[in-house]
């Protein structure tokens, strides 16, 4: 199968597991080895300023949520639209770090465009795959708003990116930026 690192996989209404139940994930890292995303639109309640004042000690003014990345424990992970503290491009115009020292330079600068994670999705080799066979998942195209939604199209991004999914079925080659985000304006 084709990589598909760089897109977002989206949960379908038969995906039964918990952890994933309207789930848009951003696909970091797609291989014949396995895969690793994480789940744009699960907001934790703990915002940025709580967490950094856990692991810098530091004071810091941010309200936006920390992300529950998925359930697989791991270090932070930042997505960005800083090139030059990129450690992977995820997407053109997004870019995904771990390091301490580059989320620390990510949090502490002004208007940067930045979602935090706690945890990640992951699977082994073929569980994806598989999962998709079985109907779990759609694969749709990812955007950088996709990943720095503001909160009110966070909570609806789920639904959000089926429709587009479903624009894309019915209107192929038009771009999204053409449609308006509400259908119902046409």
């Amino acid at each position: 199968m084709e990589s598909i690192a760089g897109k977002l996989l989206v949960a379908s209404r038969e995906l039964r597991d918990p952890n994933f139940t309207q789930s848009v994930v951003m696909m970091i890292e797609h291989s014949p080895e396995g895969a690793l995303g994480v789940i744009l639109n699960h907001p934790s309640t703990t915002s940025v300023s709580e967490a950094w004042a856990q692991i810098d000690g530091g004071e810091l003014e941010d309200d936006t949520p920390v992300f529950v990345g998925g359930p697989v424990p791991g270090p932070l992970i930042a997505l960005h639209a800083i090139e030059d503290l990129g450690e992977k491009e995820v997407l053109p115009g997004v870019f995904m770090s771990v390091q301490r020292d580059v989320i620390e330079k990510l949090v502490l600068a002004p208007d940067t465009r930045l979602r935090l994670y706690s945890g990640h999705s992951g699977w082994g080799a073929g569980q994806l795959e598989d999962e998709m066979k079985a109907g779990g998942w759609h694969i749709v195209s990812a955007e950088p708003g996709d990943v720095f939604a503001d909160q009110e199209q966070t909570e609806d991004l789920w639904q959000y990116v089926l429709e587009r999914m479903a624009i894309d079925i019915m209107l192929p080659g038009v771009p999204h930026n053409k449609l308006p985000r509400d259908p119902n304006m046409n």
